[in-house]
């Protein structure tokens, strides 16, 4: 069973910067680098909204949304670990991020298998 743990969220101001971090355990053998991990976000009131994903076995990514051009995901293979990195946050990303991991690389979140708790990120000033 695998299991996801985000971290790295927080209040920042407008126009700041931050890194979530995903941290996968329970995979055996270093299979977590073959499945492809997604972040997604829901703010109060709306839907979960597609953030980015990364693609298992390859370094492939996607971003969509409003946060696209402001953000970036990677992973490091050794630390089990997928990263978020959103710059120039606006109050709108104001929102619980959740990260996800499934078999294939997909905006849909019933593509994914496994789900972290969440993490909140508050942009305000």
């Amino acid at each position: 069973q695998v299991q996801l743990v985000e971290s790295g969220g927080g209040s920042v101001q407008p126009g700041g910067s931050l890194r979530l971090s995903c941290t996968a355990s329970g995979a055996p053998g270093g299979t977590f680098s073959t499945y492809a991990v997604a972040w997604f976000r829901q703010a109060p009131g709306k839907e979960r909204e597609f953030v980015a994903a990364i693609g298992g076995r390859t370094t492939l990514s996607k971003l969509a949304g409003s946060l696209a051009e402001r953000a970036g995901i990677s992973r490091d293979i050794a630390k089990n670990t997928v990263y978020l990195q959103m710059n120039a946050l606006k109050p709108e990303d104001t929102a619980v991020y959740f990260c996800a991991a499934g078999s294939r690389r997909t905006m849909g979140p019933s593509g994914y298998i496994y789900w972290g708790q969440g993490t909140q990120v508050t942009v305000s000033s």
